[in-house]
């Protein structure tokens, strides 16, 4: 129906409707039928648009942005995950003074922080901060932050001697239409498995989750998560997802958890994945960018196994590196120092820790 629709002309419209005319009237242009009926077409084909539009946003996998949301929310009440702030802490070098709440520090590239606490500070003192930008951007590497926009009386020098972390970029169109298909396929209720698979999703930086029920006896569930990057999530995802489900593993229901369900959120355990090959180029992209792109690759892969996988496939490897723009061909490949597959245990996600292309 849909595809017809979309089709559909003023002239085609206009056409039908004469050929419902009897040919005893004069129907060429110029003639009061052909006139009248060919202003009626306008106006039928602007229904016929909008009948079209009603058509196309029934099928949720048309739908984007605020579409999506209205869509999924008025049917399963699903949410799309807010971006999240990174935190972490900004330790004093040089000088000593007070830090302010709203004081500002930031990187060399420009991606600042603030200050969530009044301290007065000394020479390894150490101030909470957080990300002024919501997302992935405000996770930076350690010793990044090492400005202060507007001087702090006092302290000289300062930086972060560990990465910031727990930003997440907001839920994308594809992980919240997967969940909403997931909410149709495993009808969550009562607490059953789905049930806390959904609430798992529910949560800021949380990409899946294994449920475990009766793990440690009656009454007791465990939930493994990884973050929405597919790889280990931080402390700080661990326990929003275990207060969002069930608060210090208490059963007591302040949590979504029912009264005397005992929920512990764990996260999934990492798997360094290394992956060494030699490739041949064909001289139309340099080799740094080939490894970085088969490294983004390779995250992605491992990304869209986790925890659904009893293997990381050395094949699929394989196809990555031969499908990367600039590669002729390869050989040698080892995953883990093996040409097999590379099991993956139970409540393990794989994680990519390195590539080695020799040229």
């Amino acid at each position: 129906m849909s595809s017809e629709l979309k089709s559909t002309t003023v002239d085609k419209v206009h056409k039908e409707l004469l050929g419902q005319v009897s040919d005893t009237y004069q129907k060429t242009e110029g003639f009061p039928t052909w006139d009248i009926l060919k202003a009626a077409a306008f106006g039928i084909k602007r229904v016929w648009d909008k009948v079209f539009m009603i058509d196309y946003l029934q099928d949720v996998d048309n739908l984007t942005g605020a579409d999506l949301e209205r869509f999924v929310y008025q049917r399963k009440g699903l949410k799309r995950k807010d971006a999240t702030h990174a935190v972490g802490f900004v330790k004093i070098v040089i000088g000593a003074g007070i830090v302010s709440i709203g004081d500002v520090f930031s990187t060399s590239g420009g991606v600042e922080f603030i200050a969530t606490e009044d301290k007065a500070v000394k020479v390894g003192d150490k101030v909470a901060v957080q990300a002024i930008n919501a997302g992935g951007i405000g996770n930076v590497a350690a010793d990044t932050i090492i400005e202060m926009p507007v001087t702090i009386q006092g302290i000289a020098k300062i930086t972060n001697d560990a990465p910031t972390v727990d930003g997440y970029d907001a839920e994308d169109d594809d992980s919240l239409r997967d969940r909403y298909y997931e909410a149709l396929r495993e009808p969550a209720t009562s607490g059953n498995v789905a049930h806390y698979r959904r609430w798992a999703r529910e949560v800021e930086g949380v990409g899946d989750c294994k449920v475990y029920p009766l793990w440690q006896g009656d009454n007791t569930v465990q939930v493994v998560i990884v973050d929405d990057n597919g790889i280990v999530p931080n402390v700080e995802t661990v326990k929003r997802c275990q207060d969002y489900i069930d608060p210090d593993s208490a059963g007591t229901g302040l949590g979504e958890a029912p009264i005397g369900a005992y929920c512990t959120v764990t996260a999934a355990a990492g798997l360094n994945i290394d992956v060494i090959a030699t490739i041949i180029l064909d001289n139309t992209v340099q080799a740094d960018i080939i490894k970085a792109n088969v490294e983004i690759a390779i995250k992605k892969y491992l990304a869209s196994v986790a925890l659904n996988t009893e293997y990381v496939s050395t094949a699929k490897i394989g196809n990555i590196i031969i499908g990367t723009e600039g590669v002729s061909d390869y050989y040698g490949l080892q995953v883990n120092g093996s040409t097999d597959r590379v099991p993956v245990p139970d409540k393990n996600v794989a994680v990519l820790r390195g590539v080695t292309l020799n040229v």
